[in-house]
């Protein structure tokens, strides 16, 4: 039986940025992953670098993470764009909420500028005509998460962590992951399975959000920033059946990736022509353009939402060297690297960085 400080289950990017972290501060780690790196919900990710201010806790994560990530600027694999988010303003009552968004904004030391009508569609032209004003966050950005995962991993096997490549964990059981072709690996373990997590952790309640992304063929300058409205945060944590809102984001290769819906209740990794629909229409509103352009690909995937919207990050109660790192829902690339950052500062018994508490697993089990 092969002995390690750490195994991480799961490789998607918050189990790869919990691996590259522990490698890095010398532990030795494995990492358990039976399907591609990078893959499941990270691959059906947005890939936005995004504070979102509607929970001070996840505000608090994401400022974190967003300061790690500038470590990863410069890395070709990242394709880092920092292309800057514009949240839209529809209405009056949208322009108010902006004003309110700034201050929260601010107030945690983020770089923001109020921009009325005028200077909107100096910055972005292909807007619908009479919005009322947004807000600029110039410094946020765009990744490829995927990329981004394996180049964790890889770093991190770099370092001597081991990739248990095609295996699944099966088990957990008196200080092992048992793997499904039997191997036993002893040391404690991090769960970073995403959806997956009540298959080895069903006391913590999670559910899978499916989420449907459009691509469109190249239109370099079609937009600029990433855009949003500024609605985009409640509809992430509502918790109606289904939700739609605008959010498109300009790639470096040119293209534009359409977002966004959130649906529970949907098992079904198939396109909902419906949703797909309801989505495009909503995204129609706001940039009347988009309804020219080629979309190339639709494709889904599903997000793992716990019970209140926050991660679990934390060890479990009653369980020594059990650890979970998961139900990040749409925040999960934004605070990957935030998350991983605290887990082992908590692993290793050393301050944090960002209080720990209210994404504590404890909080669901009492």
């Amino acid at each position: 039986m092969r002995t390690f400080d750490l195994i991480v289950v799961g490789a998607g990017i918050v189990g790869a940025a919990c691996t590259d972290a522990a490698a890095a501060e010398g532990l030795r780690v494995a990492v358990i992953e039976p399907e591609a790196v990078g893959g499941g919900a990270t691959a059906a990710a947005m890939g936005h670098l995004v504070a979102l201010d509607d929970d001070p806790a996840d505000l608090a994560l994401a400022r974190y993470s967003l300061g790690l990530w500038e470590q990863l600027r410069h890395e070709p694999v990242a394709e880092f764009h920092r292309c800057g988010t514009l949240w839209l303003a529809r209405t009056a009552e949208d322009l108010a909420a902006v004003g309110r968004k700034a201050q929260r904004l601010r107030r945690a030391g983020v770089d923001v500028e109020e921009v009325g009508a005028r200077d909107l569609y100096r910055l972005e032209p292909a807007l619908a005509p009479g919005l009322h004003g947004g807000l600029r966050v110039p410094g946020e950005a765009v990744v490829y998460a995927p990329n981004v995962a394996r180049f964790l991993v890889e770093r991190a096997r770099s370092r001597g962590a081991e990739l248990y490549a095609g295996r699944r964990a099966v088990a957990l059981a008196h200080g092992t992951v048992v793997l499904d072709d039997g191997t036993r690996l002893a040391g404690p373990a991090l769960i970073a399975t995403g959806c997956a997590l009540s298959e080895l952790l069903p006391m913590l309640p999670l559910r899978p959000r499916k989420g449907h992304l459009v691509i469109t063929a190249r239109h370099p300058g079609f937009i600029g920033h990433q855009l949003l409205e500024v609605g985009y945060g409640a509809s992430a944590h509502h918790a109606a059946a289904a939700s739609v809102a605008f959010n498109v984001q300009p790639r470096p290769s040119g293209q534009l990736l359409i977002g966004s819906s959130r649906e529970f209740g949907s098992p079904s990794r198939e396109v909902s022509l419906p949703m797909l629909r309801r989505m495009l229409a909503r995204a129609f509103e706001y940039l009347p353009g988009l309804a020219a352009l080629q979309a190339l690909r639709a494709w889904t995937g599903f997000r793992p939402t716990s019970c209140d919207g926050r991660p679990y990050l934390g060890c479990l109660p009653g369980r020594a060297g059990l650890w979970v790192a998961a139900g990040h829902e749409g925040l999960g690339i934004t605070t990957a690297l935030g998350s991983a950052r605290l887990l082992v500062d908590l692993i290793l018994g050393r301050p944090c960085a960002v209080d720990p508490a209210p994404y504590a697993p404890a909080r669901v089990m009492t």
